[in-house]
């Protein structure tokens, strides 16, 4: 097993740009975009289903960042109008908005043979429903402001790859994936670019809450570093996607991944 790596400074790589981040409450791949984005000079607003951890989380940003660089909203994505407001929010307060994170997403294990249609079709309205929302709603935006804007979407390696028990899961990021594409053919002709990272496995609590410890091990014993993610090595992938560093890359997917097979 490798040693964990240093935490990369920020370099202002989002200096003055506002974003909208979407399921940034708590200590995944969200809550480090949302802090990452602030260390690296963007003003942020975030969403989240969990009001709670929303409220606390915001809080604890404003009071490190600054109280004008971060506003919350509680949204659901798989109600088009929180989302709207989520979108409005950031208008409102920043007059418009540059970035957007889809982040929102919901897994679950079950085999085929025993999945429900509730089961199927609850990981689906969040985790590609969802991004289609907010992704249609950021191009509108984008489009009617007319001075460009990035669009990054939070798809996985379970996308390309087959795992037991993820069925729905998989299709859903497969689903992400050819989003992400043929938005960014539609949004090109307007200055939008559309991106998304694909994660394998970065650690948090809610996942250590919902995965056994032995596929936990299982999953890592595969990676080359034989060691998970940090969510903020996510994190940092998204802000390469947001920056003006990846100015001519659309429609790509970026494996954020050290895994073999």
């Amino acid at each position: 097993m490798t040693s964990q790596p240093s935490y990369v400074p920020g370099h202002s790589l989002l200096a003055g740009r506002t974003a909208v981040i979407t399921a940034a409450a708590g200590a995944g791949i969200g809550g480090a975009t949302a802090r990452r984005f602030l260390e690296e000079g963007a003003r942020i607003v975030i969403g989240d289903a969990h009001e709670r951890r929303l409220k606390e989380s915001a809080a604890a940003l404003a009071e490190e960042f600054g109280t004008d660089g971060v506003a919350a909203l509680p949204c659901d994505v798989t109600d088009q109008q929180q989302v709207d407001a989520l979108f409005a929010l950031a208008a409102e307060r920043h007059d418009g908005l540059d970035i957007v994170v889809n982040n929102a997403g919901l897994g679950g294990t079950a085999d085929l043979v025993d999945m429900t249609d509730d089961q199927w079709s609850k990981v689906l309205d969040v985790t590609l429903n969802g991004t289609f929302r907010c992704t249609r709603t950021a191009l509108r935006h984008f489009k009617a402001r007319g001075t460009g804007g990035v669009v990054v979407n939070n798809a996985s390696v379970v996308g390309w790859r087959a795992q037991r028990g993820q069925a729905h899961y998989a299709a859903a990021k497969a689903g992400v994936m050819a989003l992400t594409r043929c938005a960014a053919l539609e949004a090109a002709g307007f200055g939008v670019r559309v991106n998304a990272v694909a994660p394998s496995l970065a650690m948090h609590p809610h996942l250590v809450k919902v995965t056994t410890p032995e596929l936990l091990a299982e999953l890592t014993a595969r990676e080359a570093y034989g060691r998970y993610a940090e969510p903020w090595e996510v994190a940092n992938v998204i802000v390469f996607l947001a920056s003006g560093y990846s100015s001519y890359m659309t429609g790509e997917t970026v494996s954020v991944s050290s895994q073999r097979a």
